[in-house]
């Protein structure tokens, strides 16, 4: 075989529609966009979320809130996922992460104190709610504020 004796496989391939070309191609004349109209203009259609003419949707609604860009988003865990870790270990946003307890670190760590906890372990984070620090510190643990 050789390279000029490479074809398609049958049928795979179609060609072109050619528009245009006459009334007997069955593409002629109006070329498949029937009779005027915005489809059938050069640069034809309606944009995404035109409703006719009528008053649209977005904006028949009320516009409510903002979005603070300044605003900064902790990823959050509970005392209780820290469970899993052993006796004496250093756990840290990267830590939580790793053992897929979090998925990103975000800005910042924020340990919260829902459940409980019963081993020694160093916590690091960013904030810490006043049950969560209370809780680390009762099974002999510190709470370290990075």
């Amino acid at each position: 075989m050789k390279l000029f004796e490479l074809k398609p496989a049958k049928g795979s391939t179609t060609a072109p529609r050619r528009l245009g070309r006459g009334v007997g191609s069955g593409l002629g004349k109006t070329s498949g966009k029937g009779h005027k109209g915005a489809k059938a203009r050069s640069g034809g259609g309606k944009r995404p979320g035109f409703e006719g003419g009528q008053m649209p949707l977005v904006r028949q609604l009320p516009k409510r809130g903002f979005n603070n860009i300044f605003a900064k988003e902790f990823a959050t865990v509970n005392v209780s996922a820290l469970e899993c870790f052993d006796e004496g270990t250093v756990v840290d946003a990267a830590k939580l992460v790793e053992k897929r307890i979090i998925r990103k670190e975000l800005d910042g760590l924020k340990v919260l104190g829902n459940g409980e906890l019963t081993k020694k372990l160093t916590v690091k984070a960013v904030k810490f709610t006043a049950s969560a620090k209370e809780k680390i510190e009762a099974a002999g643990g510190t709470a370290e504020v990075i």
